[in-house]
């Protein structure tokens, strides 16, 4: 039994919801989103609350059935507080401001990164060496901050490169004479 899928999910004042079918469509204060679910949950709603419950008690069944009241739930929060990552730059001469609509960035590379903005996502550079990262859809922003992450991610030895706020990066001991 899941004991995600198992709580209903609550929409706070303020948030519509149509369910048409296997379609949820969410509008909030930030924005409108929507989802498909799978034909393998079936979906409830009554009361301003989504219950998700499994069609049948097969293995992908039971797997999809936590999955999708997660899924349910980030969209319900994304239209209504919205989601944001940290990324902080570590290394001398790493550098991030936004020029236009592109992020760019200078990390150690004989030219500089320009990275497109994707839609649906607020880029801000409080200082050089920070990126915040926002947006409705969680997916999206986590997609972004690894996107950028990947351009150089922290190495074990100085331990510079883009790096989530709050991350540890063990780091190693270098060569011994």
């Amino acid at each position: 039994m899941s004991r995600i899928g198992k709580k209903p999910v609550a929409i706070p004042a303020g948030v519509t919801v149509s369910l048409d079918g296997s379609d949820l469509s969410v509008k909030g204060p930030k924005g409108e989103l929507a989802m498909s679910f799978v034909p393998e949950v079936t979906v409830s709603h009554e009361n301003d609350v989504i219950s998700v419950s499994p069609v049948n008690d097969t293995k992908r069944a039971r797997s999809m059935w936590g999955m999708q009241r997660s899924m349910v739930s980030n969209i319900i929060e994304g239209v209504t507080s919205g989601f944001s990552k940290k990324l902080g730059l570590q290394g001398v001469g790493y550098r991030a401001q936004m020029k236009g609509s592109a992020l760019n960035l200078q990390l150690g590379f004989s030219h500089d990164i320009n990275f497109p903005v994707p839609a649906g996502i607020k880029i801000e550079t409080p200082d050089q060496t920070t990126i915040v990262i926002s947006g409705i859809d969680k997916q999206l922003v986590g997609e972004t901050a690894a996107k950028i992450r990947e351009y150089r991610k922290p190495e074990p030895y100085k331990g510079k490169g883009v790096r989530y706020d709050g991350e540890y990066v063990f780091r190693k001991e270098g060569k011994k004479k």
